[in-house]
């Protein structure tokens, strides 16, 4: 059997136990964002507009198979900045401080987040494996739709980061964002640009085997 095959569909996956994470409010959230983009988007707003080549994006697609508008959104972070970093620029493996204006925001939750949670065991249990975080993303994106149609309760996936270790980062889909789980303000918001991040991102860099731009 394949590590990794298509998904059984929603209905059979909805008779499984899903393995929650809860991430309680006041937990840390880390995020990398593009402010000046075809899809421009704010620190605290979720991404309707897909599904892109992104993993998770449970998005679907028009007539055509083309990405749009919808209700529907994600939001993608990670419970720190080193592992926002490697996701977000793997595919150059170069962090970019200037293109399309990134942004670093961190804040803590103000609401709880449940999350399926797909680091372990259930990976397994539910016919795919591990594979999952590193295979195919339009195969990955077909686990997201389904999962996202058999678990009506849950905020969104936990997931394991193939580029900085199997650390902890998030997807969350609209049903946290109809929450209210930002706070009014963020812990820390700066452009990858400023000087203020220029320690810290050499020190990402460094440890992931990135460039630095």
């Amino acid at each position: 059997m394949a590590k990794f095959p298509n998904p059984p569909g929603a209905d059979s996956l909805a008779r499984l136990d899903p393995a929650i994470r809860i991430l309680t409010a006041g937990s840390r959230i880390a995020r990398v964002y593009y402010s000046r983009s075809r899809h421009p988007l704010r620190w605290d707003q979720f991404r309707h507009f897909g599904p892109l080549n992104s993993r998770w994006d449970h998005h679907l697609p028009d007539s055509a198979g083309a990405p749009v508008m919808q209700k529907r959104s994600v939001y993608y972070a990670a419970t720190d900045a080193k592992t926002c970093l490697a996701e977000f620029f793997q595919h150059a493996r170069r962090i970019d401080r200037a293109s399309q204006s990134p942004w670093l925001v961190v804040f803590e939750l103000a609401q709880s987040v449940n999350l399926l949670d797909l680091t372990g065991d259930f990976v397994t249990r539910m016919g795919a494996s591990m594979d999952i975080h590193s295979g195919p993303r339009a195969r990955a994106r077909r686990w997201a739709c389904d999962l996202y149609d058999a678990f009506h309760t849950l905020d969104g996936i936990l997931y394991a980061s193939s580029m900085n270790g199997g650390e902890p980062a998030l997807a969350l889909t609209d049903r946290a964002e109809s929450r209210a789980i930002f706070p009014p303000h963020p812990l820390l918001h700066r452009a990858l640009a400023d000087d203020v991040l220029l320690d810290t991102l050499k020190d990402a860099a460094d440890r992931l085997g990135y460039a630095l731009r």
